[in-house]
């Protein structure tokens, strides 16, 4: 009997599509929870094509893929996991949310809807927002939203963001870590590895191999090997050789060497969601009618990950950045510039009379306001 892989199958088909967009040459992280909840959420009220587009990515079954992602995050009834998540929606004070979008955004967890000052203040907006995402993410991702992302033009934006920490089961004895040559694409560079030996989760499968470290509240962290040529490739991993590992796991007695990391990715998603066959949102022909009562399209998805491990455990955080603007609306022209500082003519009128004409040579102050 296969075991049943631990992810959702929508999930990993999802997960490891985008990935293929934002593998790059180097190394990389993003979060598929928090683009696939972001992304989840914009295809609820999604119509026509762009929902079609969305689906081919996120799987047909968005409300299971969707139940997914919020068990992924639920706490599990004894005080954990150290996990905080936040979404939220921002909109002009003009923009009218679809009821059912709003009860289908604010059903999910820590999850709130409020308006903002683009046009007045997209700056403003642009740090409240990052200063939402920092405290979200306990200080590890402060500046998400970059001087431009957010404009005058910008009808509405929805975040998420993610924090979580934790404790191997079995943790690595930092008297073990040493100095050890890490074989990258481009040479021989030094790491600090890790090591430990014991009993542990373990897998081979289509030239793979696999190991998890576990921890509590069911967390777990695979670390995956790729065929080793003598070449150091990029490991390049599929939905396929993933449940096979899946499928291959038992526990053996293992000699595990690890290196202790710290990585961070910020990056902009349109391009990879476009290879990904998610492209008529960004465009004119974009449909998110279900979202708000103005036609709709996305700017930009902006992404932003770190993770940490070393021999105590892992600590991550990840933000994701949905900007949507009309698609009639252009930035306006610069202010026209009006000084009253010379003589000037007046008139106070009340329909279609004049009720006061007159001109001004040289004001003479009556005093403030009372």
């Amino acid at each position: 009997m296969r075991r049943r892989p631990p992810l959702h199958p929508d999930h990993l088909a999802f997960a490891l599509s985008l990935d293929a967009g934002l593998r790059g040459g180097g190394s990389h992280v993003w979060s598929p929870y928090s683009v696939g909840e972001a992304l989840g959420l914009v295809a609820t009220g999604a119509r026509g094509a762009t929902r079609t587009e969305l689906d081919g990515l996120l799987g047909r079954d968005l409300g299971a893929h969707l139940r997914a992602l919020e068990e992924a995050v639920a706490p599990d009834g004894s005080g954990g996991p150290e996990l905080e998540t936040a979404t939220s929606l921002w909109t002009r004070g003009d923009l009218r949310i679809e009821p059912d979008f709003e009860r289908a955004l604010t059903a999910r967890r820590s999850a709130s809807v409020r308006t903002a000052d683009f046009a007045g203040d997209p700056e403003g907006v642009r740090k409240a927002a990052n200063a939402e995402v920092a405290e979200a993410t306990h200080g590890l991702i402060t500046d998400l939203l970059r001087s431009g992302d957010i404009t005058v033009a910008t009808q509405a934006l929805l975040l998420n963001a993610l924090w979580v920490r934790l404790l191997w089961t079995d943790p690595f004895d930092p008297a073990q870590t040493a100095p050890q040559p890490f074989r990258s694409p481009a040479g021989a560079v030094p790491a600090a590895m890790m090591r430990r030996q014991g009993r542990m989760p373990y897998a081979e499968a289509g030239g793979w191999a696999m190991v998890t470290l576990g921890s509590e509240h069911d967390l777990a962290l695979d670390v995956l090997l790729p065929p080793d040529d003598g070449a150091a490739p990029r490991p390049a991993l599929t939905a396929g050789a993933l449940s096979g590992l899946y499928a291959a796991l038992s526990t053996e007695e293992v000699r595990l060497s690890l290196p202790r990391f710290e990585i961070s990715s910020r990056t902009l998603l349109s391009g990879a969601l476009a290879a990904a066959g998610v492209r008529t949102v960004f465009t004119a022909d974009a449909d998110l009618s279900g979202i708000a009562d103005r036609r709709l399209l996305i700017d930009e998805v902006v992404h932003q990950a770190l993770l940490r491990v070393d021999e105590r455990g892992a600590e991550g955080a990840a933000a994701t950045a949905v900007v949507m603007r009309t698609m009639s609306l252009t930035p306006p022209k610069p202010p026209k510039v009006f000084t009253a500082d010379r003589p000037f003519a007046f008139v106070l009128r009340r329909r279609s009379a004049a009720l006061f004409l007159g001109t001004i040579t040289a004001p003479e102050d009556p005093g403030p306001a009372e």
